[in-house]
């Protein structure tokens, strides 16, 4: 084979350095190309040819590997270092001196260090977590913490600061904003979160309990769907509406609008439902009329004190007085305190606030010289103190509704605080027929067929007629309750004297049910309508029932649902047909 083999070329041993020139140059030359200049010094089919081409082609394999191996080293090697290497320290950024140096807290120590020029993340911020490394260098910025301390705020400094309260015991603290609270404009009583340090407000929440109080819209309730009762709807209209209609007369004779009002009567005759007109009503006016309307000389939305922005809208803040009531001692005067806080605050962003505060009774009854602790007498001071203490409300509504005004103290009565009293009555003969009016109105299915071109207005009015007739009989199946009055007169109630707008909306949907209970029997494509007879056949089934009266055992219930006042009343006693068709007697019950 040596025979075949082409002469190597030696080195031209004459001139002096050839040598070790040539010696560089195959030094610089990798393997495969010094096989394949073999290859390509080989003359063509030369045995040798294939050989060097297996050659080449394991050393590729070879190399391949090598290459392969070392990325898999290199990774395994990196990992290793990862799991190695110590962890970031996380801290809090509470200050920014200057360019690229910054405040923070690690682990309750400050520090001022450096800010990585490449840092990753968004920018930082006052309040941001941030990530630093084994040099204390800021590296990454991770955002605000999601969880933390809930405070609330007790005062707002010049400079921005916060002053909070802590647990009972313990003084307050001084803590700054974050960055993104700066422009917020925070109040005293609003609840912020604190970052883990506990030394800057993050967040700011609102208060859950104060906004369950706040409607997100005002009442649907208009005063076309309150029957009867047209002289407190009135009394009620002229002393809120009035002053917003004709404000140049009002200022004239320098009338002040008054504060509260009380609406009180029996339970179910719609003191409630005024209210919610009331704010619907008002709500209606100074959104149409608000910007453009000149009424009375001026526009509505102008305001006779220059500290408070125009109106431009209202809000209902509705509370049920048992649900302030809180087993903590001073949580209740909380509650009124923030509600009132919140109806100051609605009235600055140009809102006119109503609270309406329903069974008032049950917050502001009245007080009792007794040495043990009574809510009455703390509610009723700090309700008063809101109402008209130092800090005046100013053009903000109060409405009272309670059954038992007898039960409310004085004080909160007085000219001054709720200066309209407005009794919500029974209805008589001629507002149970408006109530009636409400709800069976022309559009449901009658059964009377009109053939004597009577329209059906008229039919209706015919069907009411006849329910009012024989609710207002002076019979033996209407009689009721018979009451024995402290001058030893002795009065029989019938239905008539017990009627509200909760028993008549109750018989009108006994009777709804009646017919389509009736309709669903006969499987008729039409219905078969209302009727006389499924209204009367409600009543009786209303008042059998008794869910209108107290137990008889009851007294204080007792006194709630009628209208009398208690210290009239000596006896009660509740008349119920027995067995034999006759009236039996309960006993007295007080």
């Amino acid at each position: 084979m040596s025979d075949h083999l082409s002469p190597v070329p030696q080195p031209d041993s004459g001139k002096p350095g050839a040598s070790s020139r040539q010696n560089q140059r195959v030094s610089d030359l990798s393997s495969l190309e010094l096989i394949d200049q073999c290859l390509a010094s080989l003359p063509e089919g030369d045995e040798r040819i294939a050989l060097l081409y297996q050659l080449r082609h394991r050393f590729i394999e070879m190399s391949t590997a090598v290459q392969q191996h070392e990325s898999e080293r290199s990774k395994m090697q990196s990992v290793i270092e990862k799991l190695t290497a110590p962890a970031n320290r996380i801290g809090t950024l509470i200050g920014l001196p200057e360019d690229g140096v910054a405040r923070i807290m690690v682990g309750g120590a400050e520090y001022y260090a450096n800010v990585d020029l490449q840092l990753e993340g968004d920018v930082p911020k006052i309040g941001h977590q941030i990530l630093v490394n084994e040099a204390y260098v800021v590296i990454r910025s991770l955002g605000y913490d999601r969880s933390g301390p809930i405070v609330k705020i007790r005062e707002v400094m010049k400079e921005g600061r916060l002053r909070i309260d802590q647990e009972a015991g313990r003084q307050g603290i001084l803590i700054q904003r974050a960055d993104d609270l700066v422009n917020v404009d925070l109040k005293v009583g609003d609840e912020v979160r604190l970052d883990p340090t506990h030394r800057i407000a993050i967040e700011r929440l609102d208060n859950a309990q104060a906004q369950s109080h706040l409607l997100a819209e005002l009442p649907t309730v208009r005063w076309k769907h309150i029957g009867g009762q047209q002289e407190a709807i009135e009394s009620i209209r002229r002393s809120i509406e009035y002053p917003l209609l004709h404000t140049e007369l009002f200022s004239k004779y320098q009338f002040q609008q008054p504060k509260g009002f009380l609406l009180y009567g029996p339970p179910g005759c719609g003191k409630t439902l005024i209210g919610q007109a009331t704010a619907a009503s008002l709500g209606e006016i100074l959104a149409k009329d608000g910007e453009s309307a000149i009424l009375g000389g001026e526009s509505l939305t102008q305001d006779s004190s220059s500290k408070l922005p125009a109106i431009n809208g209202g809000v209902f803040l509705h509370v049920k007085g048992p649900e302030v009531l809180n087993m903590w001692v001073g949580e209740s005067e909380r509650i009124i305190r923030d509600l009132f806080l919140q109806a100051r605050q609605q009235r600055q962003a140009g809102k006119l606030p109503f609270i309406f505060i329903d069974e008032a009774e049950s917050i502001l009854g009245t007080r009792r010289a007794v040495r043990s602790y009574n809510v009455s007498n703390t509610l009723v001071p700090m309700f008063c103190a809101e109402l008209d203490g130092i800090e005046s409300l100013s053009q903000v509504v109060v409405i009272l509704a309670s059954n038992r005004p007898d039960m409310i103290d004085p004080a909160v009565l007085r000219s001054g605080r709720i200066d309209r009293k407005i009794k919500v009555g029974r209805p008589g003969r001629h507002d149970v027929g408006e109530i009636l009016r409400v709800y069976l109105t022309v559009d449901l299915p009658y059964a009377i067929t009109v053939t004597d071109g009577t329209d059906d207005t008229a039919m209706v009015s015919k069907i009411i007629d006849g329910l009012v007739e024989n609710l207002f009989q002076s019979s033996q199946e209407n009689r009721v309750l018979a009451i024995r009055l402290r001058n030893g007169r002795r009065e029989i109630l019938y239905r008539r004297d017990v009627l509200s707008g909760a028993v008549l909306a109750g018989i009108v949907r006994r009777a709804k049910e009646r017919a389509i209970e009736r309709d669903i029997q006969a499987g008729k494509q039409e219905s078969t309508g209302l009727t006389l007879e499924d209204l009367l056949i409600a009543t009786n089934q209303e008042f059998k029932e008794s869910e209108i009266f107290p137990p008889d055992d009851s007294a204080e219930e007792w006194l709630k649902l009628l209208d009398y006042h208690p210290d009239q009343v000596v006896g009660v006693s509740s008349l119920k047909p027995g067995k034999d068709g006759e009236e039996k007697r309960i006993s007295q019950i007080i």
